[in-house]
């Protein structure tokens, strides 16, 4: 008989060394079971142990308190430069499909929206059933850009995909039992043949959407009707399912117990190791909290530290570390605890509370800008590997690494052969499994030197350079050079390796890499990025009426017209 072992993944701040595979008399190799934990608009600096580490302080002096989560790095590895995207869909399917989200025309995350696909209509050439008819925020200002459309659904081979199935990171791992909860966000806002059942995921809990009520939430997700797209081609609406084996009040802690309840269950299970896939909801908006928490946090003395005030942002985060928690409790209760690997991941970076219109949110200071921005406080995120045993504890990592990097990492770890998986599957991601072990990258076994970001909308939150909502943006990181391209015509040039808070813009004084970096960034959205994607010039834009200070200039329409030609 086989034994299996566990691995909880968590996206946080932490990396570890590699694992060795343990070997047992008579046995073949243990393959290890899967536990990821996704969090949902939790910034780099609502960790304790984060905060401590970018800013030298003592972690009694913050505002949030994350002890399980300060735990889980200590006993494991951390990654300081660890990118997400933008946003949760984005990184979402990056995750699922270990491709950047721009290649998969995932530019953009939104509440349900109407789509070719559920308004039952003829789909033009050159587009996708699943992207959406148009998607805007309320801006009042001129705006020199249009929009660019976004994709909704991840494809899985239905007929609507047109010959496109890719392959998940469930259906990767074909020999483990995969089960999915918590939020979705990439199946097209309800459409069925897109959901965690239909990418390998035996659904426990599950809602298709950006956000979600904390209290009274179940109606919501166990909503059939198609009143909301009636003409959408299926029976129903397959929106969620609240699931049924808890009973919990608020929605973080019903998520834990159903995640336990699965421990419980697969660890009685030897024969067949398994891959949970946690999706937080927390600690995304509606801001809702426990009361007696949220008490708690009103009284507590360091309010306001480094902009952390608000008690009921404060009680969420402590809900979710508490979910984290009672993870690594029944990990250690089950017996389970010494072959498993705990990861822990965010989604996006935190909202910062000076850019949004009502002024909610966390701080990520003194890293800039937040959820929505390619500045560093809306993309980079913590990442923590945990596996008792068999990762060195305490360690951190400081190489840059990414979201598609998880799905060859969980492949590399469970033993399949990451590589010809990444090559086939045109993947653009790459094991991080070396720096768990190789920590500063000496044998340069993790050789990924660029990542890219694409994010082709105006949008209401205030740029973090000017009190005007944010134009359209795309990125690249190259070594330790990050160049971000503003559609409207401006350029940003930063090293990161000397200047992680983006307070020297080199863009003037080195213009040869940021052209460099520029010409490389627009090559990659050509071949990668299908034109519908590309914000586009508004032709009714009217620069007398412009509210910024410098005027719009087009650098990007030659690369443009040269699509058809690469």
């Amino acid at each position: 008989m086989r034994h299996f072992s566990i691995i909880v993944l968590f996206i946080s701040i932490s990396v570890g060394c590699k694992p060795e595979t343990k070997k047992e008399p008579g046995n073949p190799t243990v393959r290890p079971n899967i536990v990821f934990i996704l969090a949902d608009d939790y910034g780099i600096m609502d960790t304790q142990a984060y905060a401590s580490k970018v800013l030298g302080i003592s972690m009694d002096s913050t505002f949030y308190e994350t002890p399980n989560i300060n735990r889980l790095m200590a006993e494991g590895v951390s990654f300081s430069q660890a990118y997400a995207n933008q946003l949760c869909s984005p990184t979402r399917a990056s995750i699922m499909t270990g491709k950047y989200a721009g290649r998969l025309g995932f530019t953009t995350a939104m509440p349900p929206r109407e789509t070719y696909y559920n308004q039952n209509m003829d789909i033009p050439d050159g587009y996708y059933a699943h992207d959406v008819l148009e998607h805007k925020d309320n801006i009042k200002i001129e705006q020199a850009l249009i929009n660019a459309t976004s994709n909704s659904a991840v494809p899985t081979g239905t007929s609507y995909d047109v010959g496109r199935d890719e392959l998940s990171v469930a259906e990767a791992l074909k020999d483990y039992h995969s089960a999915f909860i918590g939020k979705w966000h990439i199946g097209g806002f309800g459409a069925e043949g897109y959901q965690p059942v239909d990418q390998g995921f035996e659904p426990l809990a599950w809602f298709d959407a950006g956000g979600s009520v904390y209290y009274g939430w179940r109606k919501q997700w166990d909503n059939k009707s198609k009143e909301r797209f009636p003409k959408m081609p299926q029976e129903q609406w397959e929106i969620g399912d609240s699931g049924n084996t808890a009973t919990e009040a608020y929605l973080t802690d019903d998520l834990t117990v159903q995640a336990l309840n699965y421990l419980d269950k697969r660890a009685k299970i030897k024969e067949e190791p398994f891959f949970l896939y946690f999706s937080h909801f927390a600690v995304h908006s509606p801001y809702q909290g426990k009361e007696d928490e949220i008490a708690y946090f009103e009284r507590k003395a360091s309010k306001g530290w480094n902009g952390h005030k608000d008690p009921v942002y404060a009680s969420m985060v402590k809900g979710l570390d508490r979910s984290i928690g009672l993870i690594l409790d029944k990990l250690k209760q089950t017996g389970l605890e010494e072959n498993t690997l705990v990861v822990f991941m965010s989604d996006n970076g935190g909202i910062d509370s000076k850019i949004t219109p009502r002024g909610d949110g966390t701080e990520n200071a003194p890293f800039l800008g937040g959820k929505a921005c390619l500045t560093e406080g809306g993309i980079r995120v913590p990442l923590i590997f945990r596996w008792k045993g068999k990762i060195k504890q305490g360690q951190w990592v400081d190489i840059p690494v990414d979201c598609t990097d998880i799905y060859p990492t969980l492949l590399d770890i469970a033993g399949y052969d990451s590589e010809a998986v990444t090559k086939e599957n045109s993947l653009d991601g790459q094991s991080i499994v070396p720096l768990l072990s190789d920590f500063e990258n000496l044998q340069n076994s993790y050789s990924k030197n660029e990542h890219y970001w694409h994010y082709p909308f105006n949008v209401i939150y205030n740029s973090p350079y000017e009190p005007y909502p944010l134009t359209p943006h795309s990125a690249i990181r190259e070594g330790d050079y990050k160049l971000i391209f503003d559609w409207y015509g401006r350029l940003h040039l930063y090293n990161i390796g000397k200047d992680p808070f983006e307070k020297d813009d080199l863009a003037e004084q080195i213009p040869d890499i940021r052209d460099e970096l520029f010409k490389k960034l627009m090559n990659w959205l050509r071949i990668n990025v299908d034109e519908r994607y590309w914000p586009a010039p508004n032709p009714n834009y009217n620069p007398n009426k412009e509210s910024r200070d410098t005027p719009f200039v087009d650098l990007f329409s030659e690369f443009k017209a040269n699509i058809d030609k690469i």
